[in-house]
């Protein structure tokens, strides 16, 4: 399997501007030829190739007064880039004709210069790391890497990250094996989660109570953006407070996604097989208000993706129950299966109700009942060995 790593990197002043430029010449050819393949469009001729758009805007332009500069940045990242727009069409027109899971995707747009910038190296630009442990990237040199582990193999490719908050990262891709856990008994150890707002999870025998990490920082970025809010555009306050805010998004975002990595390696660690509800986390946090807010700050998408991803790394059995499923109404009490709980928005203030076979249950601990047995009669059906 493909595994992404991710490191701080430290470049110097002269690197900085060097990755600039690496920047903005990527984004630069990839407009250039997406202006392109929408002119053959309009004209009603054939979008041109890979190999043409190469040559038209990679190795003849380099030639011209108007994008000499190109050979700034390594023709590695410039092949990227054009490789990301064949990508983005390849998606749009696999989401047109129905050959391609998940939500529609859109025409390809042309790239503006954002907060967050990145390029790509791939073995071809011949990235290497350093007996001292940095990063040697083409036309940019060695960037020093804060290593927080060792690289289970050789990557397969580098992107270079600038951030909202001007931090830098390396986000390696490399190719690695499982890792299977011990095996666990299934019937002691198996767990359904219930995912939720006031508590973020209910698991069997546990709870994993909600952190609000955008919640504890609300009122401090409340201050930020209506600084940033009162500066003048284009001068150099307002860019210091728009550094700001960044930085404190950027702050909840590290503490989220290390929460997230932390209880998903532990339900792994002590579960041998993981039901999960499939919620529409995307539909449910549509709509505007206090609830969308906090359903955000959970980020629950994540980690539902995350723990799969574990799973499926470490060789535990995961199943998702269908989001329809009347986890939370449905009678958990042996011989019952009545469907009586509470329903609707309003039944959002219940947490507990008494069913008329006389079990009384606590809303989270009872859907998680209902989401295990759900969850092991799919893996049942789905193995017939099991």
């Amino acid at each position: 399997m493909k595994l992404r790593y991710q490191f701080r990197l430290h470049p110097s002043a002269p690197q900085r501007i060097m990755l600039a430029k690496a920047f903005g010449c990527a984004r630069v050819v990839f407009n250039d030829a997406l202006r392109a393949c929408q002119d053959a469009y309009r004209q009603g001729v054939k979008r041109p190739t890979a190999a043409e758009l190469s040559k038209r805007f990679v190795t003849d332009a380099k030639k011209t007064d108007e994008r000499y500069w190109l050979d700034n940045a390594s023709a590695v990242v410039l092949q990227q880039s054009l490789r990301d727009l064949e990508t983005a069409y390849s998606n749009f027109f696999a989401s047109k004709n129905g050959t391609r899971r998940g939500p529609k995707m859109g025409p390809p747009k042309f790239r503006k210069k954002t907060s967050r910038q990145s390029v790509r190296f791939t073995a071809n630009a011949r990235f290497s790391i350093t007996e001292n442990g940095a990063l040697s990237l083409p036309k940019i040199g060695d960037v020093k890497v804060k290593w927080s582990r060792k690289l289970p193999s050789t990557p397969s490719s580098v992107t270079v990250v600038k951030d909202a908050s001007g931090r830098y990262f390396a986000s390696f891709v490399v190719e690695t094996e499982g890792k299977p856990l011990p095996e666990l008994d299934v019937d002691e150890t198996e767990t359904g989660i219930d995912l939720g707002l006031s508590t973020y999870a209910v698991l069997r025998g546990r709870k994993i109570n909600s952190p609000k990490f955008f919640r504890r920082q609300e009122k401090k970025l409340r201050r930020a953006q209506r600084k940033l809010s009162r500066a003048q555009k284009g001068s150099a306050d307002r860019r210091k407070a728009k550094l700001a805010v960044s930085k404190i998004h950027a702050k909840i975002a590290d503490r989220r996604r290390n929460f997230i990595e932390q209880e998903t390696t532990k339900i792994t660690r002590e579960s041998q097989a993981v039901y999960l509800e499939d919620l529409n986390v995307k539909g449910m946090g549509s709509k505007k208000g206090k609830r969308a807010n906090s359903l955000h700050d959970q980020s629950l998408g994540m980690f539902a993706r995350t723990l799969e991803a574990k799973c499926a790394r470490y060789g535990r059995i995961f199943a998702k129950v269908d989001r329809f499923f009347p986890s939370t109404q449905l009678c958990s009490a042996p011989g019952c299966g009545s469907i009586e709980g509470p329903k609707g928005l309003a039944g959002l203030k219940i947490r507990k109700w008494t069913c008329s076979c006389g079990a009384v249950h606590d809303r989270d601990e009872n859907a998680e009942r209902n989401i295990r047995r759900e969850g092991r009669r799919i893996v049942a059906e789905g193995r017939p060995d099991t």
